[in-house]
C-alpha cells in the first residue's frame, strides 16, 4: 500500500469533516495542478493518507484517512456552476480526477510544520521541500512512520 499526504484548507475540508463523517466517505475533489492530478490517478482502495491542514491559523497534520475508491473523473469539472469548472474537459476524455476517502482516526493533537521541519529524517518529505505547493503528494515507508511516531 502507498502512503500519501493531502492538503487541504480546514474551512474547506478538514478532520472535523471526516470526523462527522464518520463510516461515509468523502469526495476529495477540485484538485486542478497536473502533477497532483497524477498522484491522484496512483492512489488505491486501502492506501493510508495523512491529512495537512493549510492556509489556516493551525497549520500541520491533523490526521489519517483512507482511500476507500480509487480515482476516478472528478465530477466538478463537468459543472459549469462549480468553481472547479473545466470547460476544456469532456466525459469522454475526462482531464481532472478524484478519490474518496474516509477517517481512520484523528490525531490527539496537530502536528506542526515547525515541528516537522525539526523532524530527523524527514528532510526529503516532499512538503517540506522549498517551493512545494502541491496539494497531493506520496510519503515515503519511513517518513510515514517518522511522523506516526512523533503524533503519539
Amino acid at each position: 500500500m502507498a502512503k500519501w499526504l493531502v492538503k487541504s484548507e480546514p474551512s474547506e475540508c478538514g478532520i472535523e469533516d471526516f470526523v462527522q463523517s464518520a463510516g461515509k466517505s468523502i469526495p476529495w475533489d477540485g484538485v486542478r495542478n497536473y502533477q497532483a492530478r497524477n498522484f491522484l490517478a496512483q492512489m488505491r482502495e486501502g492506501d493510508d493518507v495523512l491529512l495537512y491542514h493549510s492556509s489556516c491559523a493551525h497549520i500541520g497534520i491533523a490526521g489519517l484517512v483512507t482511500v476507500v475508491h480509487s480515482a476516478y473523473p472528478d465530477p466538478t469539472q463537468f459543472e459549469p456552476d462549480s468553481p472547479y469548472y473545466d470547460p476544456k474537459s469532456t466525459p469522454e476524455k475526462p482531464r481532472w480526477q478524484a478519490v474518496d476517502l474516509a477517517l481512520v482516526r484523528k490525531l490527539p493533537r496537530l502536528i506542526p510544520l515547525k515541528e516537522l521541519k525539526s523532524l530527523p529524517g524527514l528532510e526529503e518529505l516532499p512538503l517540506l521541500r522549498q517551493g512545494s505547493r502541491l496539494s497531493v503528494m506520496p510519503v515515503s515507508e519511513k517518513e510515514w512512520q517518522i511522523i506516526l511516531g512523533h503524533a503519539g
